[in-house]
């Protein structure tokens, strides 16, 4: 069982699940999480979707590739600050996380990602969901897609990976944010999901509140969110997707 964190050490979690909202929003918001982690010590839990079928290519790849003008054209598309391969979020749940450089988790890369892929196996399992993670790295050349590379960290079921997270580090602070596949998309057939995996159909809303729940106590202690800091005031506007506090 993986301890909580020491509640003197640690600020408390934000915790949000905000619904779906369009890609550049949801990318906007998760970069302002960070930038409160850098400058207001900020630790936060965020649940999200997306309105429409979009891709989010990771920081060093290429809006134009070629991949995404001939098989994702007409399809929204938006730059992660994270690292990685292109995610297509369809049919998926997306979790972020940001911990201040305080954090005990923060100090490694790997802390992370193990601290919350195990926690999300546990979740899994409890919807009868059989997973775990990859233990080693898949050879040969590395595809454009998330969903087609192998890192040890992944959770997979069987050897088909159903989570993939990335990370970026900014003054010791950390995002890290991952796509939950619950079942394949008509534009990626070729990765299954949880749904085509196991046959079992897994409500986006009440695995959301089971995270809620079982994920936000590993980084601290929980609590809702009441005011946004003010370095995210300038994202939560209309235009920008609307205020997911009210969404």
């Amino acid at each position: 069982m993986t301890p909580t964190p020491d509640s003197a050490t640690v600020p408390p979690v934000q915790v949000l699940h905000d619904g779906a909202h369009a890609g550049q929003y949801n990318m906007d918001l998760d970069a302002g999480l960070l930038d409160a982690a850098v400058r207001q010590g900020y630790c936060a839990l965020r649940l999200y979707q997306w309105q429409e079928p979009t891709i989010s290519l990771g920081h060093f790849q290429d809006v134009d590739d070629p991949v995404v003008q001939q098989r994702f054209q007409g399809l929204p598309r938006v730059k992660r600050l994270s690292g990685g391969g292109a995610i297509l979020h369809d049919r998926e749940l997306t979790y972020s996380c940001v911990l201040p450089k305080s954090h005990p988790a923060s100090q490694s890369p790997g802390k992370i990602y193990d601290l919350m892929h195990a926690g999300l196996i546990n979740v899994l399992m409890e919807f009868g969901v059989t997973c775990r993670m990859r233990g080693a790295p898949l050879t040969g050349p590395e595809p454009f897609l998330c969903f087609g590379r192998g890192d040890p960290r992944d959770v997979v079921v069987g050897n088909h990976k159903i989570i993939g997270s990335a990370q970026r580090r900014r003054a010791g602070a950390v995002l890290q944010h991952g796509s939950i596949l619950l079942a394949k998309s008509p534009f990626a057939p070729e990765f299954p999901g949880v749904a085509e995996l196991t046959g079992i159909a897994i409500d986006v809303d009440q695995l959301a509140a089971t995270l809620q729940r079982r994920l936000a106590p590993l980084l601290g202690t929980p609590c809702p969110i009441t005011a946004w800091p003010e370095s995210l005031e300038c994202v939560k506007n209309p235009a920008a997707g609307g205020d997911a506090l009210n969404a």
